[in-house]
């Protein structure tokens, strides 16, 4: 393949060096600058091993051993002066795949650094004459090329190659909390007998399969206030919309919808608290038709979208330098400035291994959680079940002082490690059973 990756390699330096040769013609004195030739040799790079790593992450981490010691013929010719470069090169690159994901390749992005430093080792001649020779140009042109190549992916730097759209690989995370405020309603139809309506407010982000959340009912009144504050998960700001609809409650039969209105997020700047007075419409398809005639009242609604905060360089997993369990949680508690923050708890429950049943085993996980629960999918007869289930609690704040309880066997998690560390991602050993594992990863995200 090499032939062919050196031509690949080259056109493509050649093509991208072009506009940045441009800007330094008439500088200088400068007239023209071109490769004169431009082949990366007869040697190809050599591969040197592989190790594997073992993470509680969904992805494979790969860390390839690739050296070249190449015989590169590269002459770039500057005005009327050419100078020759050989490139001794050597390197070792981490490489992730990740996430992975049931769709072929199985992972949606390539993400690459170097594990260690560069070495780079070459010879500068020009017209004859090696320039590297002068007493300490070599080292320093080295260190300089080491430090710029070090700055673009040497880690924690990376360089991500996305190869699927995540939009449809990958379950997008949560990125922050949209706050709804549902004011009033004005003018609405009138649908009961007497000349009255019972109105109340659902609401829902598009593309979350949670259940709608809806305001208290007004009895018999057509310009209702209402006042009522709801927290809304936002996974993609861009794309979502929150879907506003009003239904007029009825003690028998089905309630009958008094009209629904849409807000696309991408309206809104963050941070910043923005009001509507929306046209109710009949129906959804008819946001953008002007000939809807029928009046149907107006809803009134503040919003505001609070993005997560960036995560920290804080968390570093489980390599060299980790603070201990207990001292993360002391520092935790021990931090005032975090407990006044509030945010979202994300829970991922992922598998479970070594589980048992009196019987045949059909496992589900429960989540406990300031008296709130949640359960994942039932796996029917299985002992080893893989859920990949998400969950989220909001917060007005940090929950440092309170305890997550999984009820498969059972495991109590410590929250205030999630807290200092943002992010967790560990295997348990459930109480009250002999072997069994539950995987779960937790994240906290502030506003």
């Amino acid at each position: 393949m090499w032939p062919f990756l050196d031509k690949a390699i080259c056109n493509t330096i050649r093509s991208m060096a072009k506009p940045i040769f441009a800007e330094y013609i008439g500088q200088y004195q400068i007239k023209d600058i071109e490769f004169e030739n431009l082949s990366l040799g007869t040697l190809p790079p050599a591969f040197y091993g592989m190790k594997v790593y073992e993470t509680n992450e969904r992805q494979l981490v790969l860390e390839p051993a690739i050296r070249w010691a190449g015989n590169p013929n590269i002459v770039l010719a500057v005005k009327l002066a050419s100078a020759k470069i050989r490139i001794q090169y050597s390197l070792i690159q981490g490489c992730i795949l990740k996430p992975l994901v049931p769709t072929f390749p199985c992972f949606a992005s390539i993400v690459v650094s170097l594990v260690g430093q560069p070495h780079v080792d070459f010879g500068l001649k020009i017209l004859g004459g090696d320039i590297m020779s002068i007493p300490g140009l070599y080292r320093f042109v080295q260190e300089t090329i080491k430090k710029q190549v070090s700055s673009l992916y040497h880690w924690p730097q990376s360089l991500e190659i996305p190869l699927l759209d995540t939009s449809t690989a990958v379950v997008k995370k949560p990125v922050g909390i949209l706050h709804v405020k549902v004011v009033r309603a004005i003018k609405l139809l009138k649908m009961d007998f007497l000349g009255a309506s019972d109105p109340y407010v659902k609401l829902k982000l598009s593309g979350q399969r949670r259940p709608s959340k809806k305001t208290s009912t007004k009895m018999k009144n057509l310009n209702p206030e209402w006042n009522e504050d709801f927290k809304l998960i936002v996974k993609d700001p861009e794309t979502q919309v929150l879907e506003l609809q009003v239904y007029d409650w009825d003690k028998i039969g089905g309630d009958d919808s008094l009209g629904m209105q849409l807000v696309p997020l991408k309206q809104l700047t963050p941070h910043e608290t923005t009001s509507f007075t929306l046209d109710l419409l009949k129906s959804f398809d008819d946001v953008n038709d002007s000939h809807n005639s029928k009046p149907r009242g107006q809803l009134v609604v503040e919003l505001t979208f609070d993005p997560f905060k960036l995560e920290s360089d804080s968390f570093k997993g489980s390599g060299d330098g980790q603070m201990s369990r207990e001292n993360s949680i002391e520092r935790a508690i021990a931090d005032a400035s975090v407990s006044c923050e509030g945010g979202a708890l994300l829970v991922s429950v992922i598998s479970a291994k070594d589980i048992e049943g009196e019987h045949n085993t059909n496992p589900y996980a429960q989540i406990i959680f300031s008296g709130e629960k949640k359960k994942t999918k039932t796996i029917k007869k299985n002992r080893n079940p893989r859920w990949d289930e998400n969950f989220s609690f909001m917060l007005d704040e940090a929950p440092l002082q309170e305890k997550l309880r999984e009820s498969l066997g059972f495991v109590e998690i410590t929250l205030a490690d999630v807290v200092h560390n943002e992010r967790i991602n560990e295997k348990y050993h459930l109480i009250n059973s002999k072997n069994g594992i539950i995987h779960i990863a937790m994240e906290w995200q502030s506003v």
